[in-house]
């Protein structure tokens, strides 16, 4: 494997997962009572409790987003 080759892997792995995300983001604040509501029957949690976990993923998979694709490829990119 090239450098140029895993600079051009980790680079299209960081848009397709900044994508998903985006997507996630926009579904959860167009629909967030609607599936606020189906997440807390399903396993039991108050609204306010799913609510906190929505913020919780979206912040811990913008965290791993930029650990484990950004700067990869940033750290390629600048060799």
């Amino acid at each position: 494997m090239t450098q140029e080759f895993l600079t051009t892997v980790f680079g299209w792995m960081t848009v397709l997962n900044i994508a998903v995300l985006l997507f996630s983001t926009l579904m959860i604040l167009i629909m967030l009572d609607w599936i606020a509501g189906i997440h807390g029957r399903m396993f039991q949690m108050e609204r306010a409790d799913v609510k906190k976990a929505y913020f919780r993923y979206l912040a811990n998979y913008k965290i791993l987003i930029i650990v484990f694709c950004l700067m990869p490829w940033l750290a390629l990119h600048l060799a």
